[in-house]
């Protein structure tokens, strides 16, 4: 039985696949995957019964790994808590998570939060809380995990299939394809039908407000918006809409999930196997191994060759095929072809597109030195990292605060090795 693991981040949030024999089995943002397949095959002894995938998520300034062994290890940026080491101090190279030594399968990295995913579906989160992104009833940051609660404080979130972390905010996605959030609603981002910030997870209404959103296979959370892909392949979008961002041909925020239109804004966004959301755009990727952009796109951002807000999906220039995953940064965007080799477009003023240089670029460009063997992709606000085949992390883009965590804090515009010995 072959696998080959693809994996893809949005704005310190990641999206991982899991391609088994040619099938789908793990799409969408921050890890998030349907478990329905994995239990038959667990069932019948094709997957142990943890599963602990190698993966690599980006946050504001900070980078998170999940070890097959279950560990989560992190390293960056850590004033507010968010590498979960017990202190606020930044670190040059990986550290352990305290209490995650075992037992995760997914991790997501928000701005400047951090969320774990447990093998029980339960949730833990760790780092900035100032609106209640950390979802366990306070505002109060945390250095150290501690677990999601239920819905009102009453208990603990479970059943959770997927997690993705937001600026402020975060969402989860339930094994019965339900969507729940909590932290910032400012714009409408928790899908709740209102503004009002949650400490708590609230669950995502259906459209125009009417019954739940259902039938979600992966989810993705930007800046001020959050985006979510369904069974049939169609996606749908709410929160902040300033920059055209959730795709529906209008700039109206919504507080509850509208669906994205087609090419020019006729009929529908179809046939969508993977989505990410960066700070004011998002994009998709198709069946068809093509990649679509939409939202803002000041530095190029949505690849289509100009510097044009599009309010509707725009085809990604030089990628109408072979592309497997995707990751959208702050500013930036990063696709993984099927022959391992990564590519980048958007903003690189810290060079975190890759090319040797710190020039904008609106249309992808070849990562340096990453023509083949990269099995994961993320990207952070201002810095990018890749996973290759034989499980070691490279990182490229801004380091003031370590997060390529090669042991200094010196920027670099081509990949440099996280710390040699540290393998995933």
């Amino acid at each position: 039985m072959t696998m080959k693991l693809r994996y893809s981040r949005s704005f310190g949030w990641c999206m991982l696949a899991m391609v088994l024999a040619g099938t789908v089995l793990m799409t969408g943002c921050q890890m998030p995957f349907d478990t329905t397949l994995l239990e038959e095959l667990k069932q019948q002894g094709d997957l142990p019964a943890a599963i602990a995938i190698p993966a690599i998520s980006a946050g504001d300034a900070h980078t998170v790994a999940l070890k097959t062994d279950g560990s989560v290890w992190a390293w960056g940026d850590n004033g507010d808590g968010q590498l979960g080491d017990g202190s606020i101090i930044a670190k040059l190279t990986p550290v352990p998570v305290s209490g995650l030594s075992s037992g995760v399968t997914a991790i997501a990295a928000g701005g400047l939060h951090t969320l774990a995913l447990k093998s029980d579906g339960s949730v833990w989160a760790w780092g900035y809380n100032n609106y209640g992104q950390l979802g366990d009833g306070s505002t109060l940051d945390k250095h150290t995990p501690v677990q999601v609660k239920g819905v009102s404080g009453n208990g603990w979130l479970s059943d959770v299939t997927a997690v993705t972390g937001g600026v402020r905010y975060a969402v989860a996605l339930k094994s019965d394809g339900s969507v729940w959030a909590w932290g910032y609603n400012y714009s409408g981002q928790l899908g709740d039908g209102t503004t009002t910030h949650s400490t708590t997870p609230v669950q995502v209404k259906g459209a125009d407000g009417i019954g739940w959103l259902s039938d979600i296979t992966a989810i993705a959370a930007g800046g001020s918006h959050t985006v979510a892909l369904k069974t049939d392949g169609s996606v749908w979008a709410w929160g902040g809409n300033n920059n055209c961002q959730l795709g529906d041909g209008t700039t109206d925020d919504s507080t509850t999930p509208v669906q994205v239109k087609g090419a020019d804004g006729i009929g529908w966004l179809s046939d969508i196997t993977a989505i990410a959301a960066g700070e004011g755009y998002t994009v998709a990727l198709k069946t068809d191994g093509s990649v679509w952009a939409w939202g803002y796109n000041y530095y190029g951002q949505l690849g289509d060759g100009t510097t044009d807000n599009k309010n509707t999906p725009v085809p990604v220039s030089g990628l109408s095929s072979g592309v497997t995953a995707i990751a959208a940064g702050g500013r930036h965007t990063i696709a993984l072809k099927s022959d391992g080799s990564v590519w980048a477009w958007g903003s690189n003023s810290s060079g975190q597109l890759g090319d040797d240089s710190t020039i904008d670029k609106h249309t992808p460009v070849p990562v340096s030195n990453l023509s083949s063997g990269v099995t994961a992709i993320a990207a952070g606000q201002w810095h990018t990292v890749a996973l290759k085949s034989n499980n070691s992390v490279w990182g490229w883009g801004a380091n003031g605060s370590g997060q390529l965590g090669d042991g200094t804090r010196t920027s670099s515009n081509i990949p440099v090795l996280t710390i040699s010995l540290f393998r995933l």
